[in-house]
């Protein structure tokens, strides 16, 4: 695991374990940005592509604070012109089964409450794992 010491100093967070996941992971857009980046590095013009409503600013901002957390990593080549990846760390694809967990319960909590009709489909979809895909190749 990387040493997140060395990172930009962490906004003090929560004490309690469920409160502290949950302010890592609270806002509108990062599941979704995680979603994008469980498949590999990709480049901010690529993720703001792929999120219909984000701006820009947001994306950043989102990105950063995740980066803060230890979730994602911003890696700079040095190109001309240079050329920018964002990356999910270990800590970031570790949150894959928890968001399809979340977005499950929330399906489930929705038809309790009969508003299915109001619900998206849930972007968080679970995935052969990298080994078993890899031996059907």
């Amino acid at each position: 695991m990387a040493n997140l010491s060395k990172r930009m100093p962490i906004k003090r967070l929560p004490m309690l374990p469920a409160e502290r996941a949950l302010k890592v992971i609270a806002g509108r857009w990062k599941a979704v940005i995680l979603y994008h980046l469980f498949d590999g590095p990709r480049r901010l013009s690529a993720l703001k592509a792929m999120i219909s409503g984000i701006t820009q600013k947001v994306l950043i901002q989102q990105l950063r604070e995740m980066e803060e957390h230890g979730l994602v990593s911003r890696e700079i080549f040095a190109e001309v012109p240079s050329r920018v990846e964002y990356s999910a760390t270990s800590l970031g694809l570790s949150l894959e089964p928890i968001l399809l967990a979340l977005c499950q319960w929330g399906q489930h909590h929705a038809d309790e409450l009969n508003e299915m009709d109001r619900l998206a489909d849930c972007i968080i979809r679970p995935r052969p794992t990298r080994e078993t895909h890899a031996s059907h190749n």
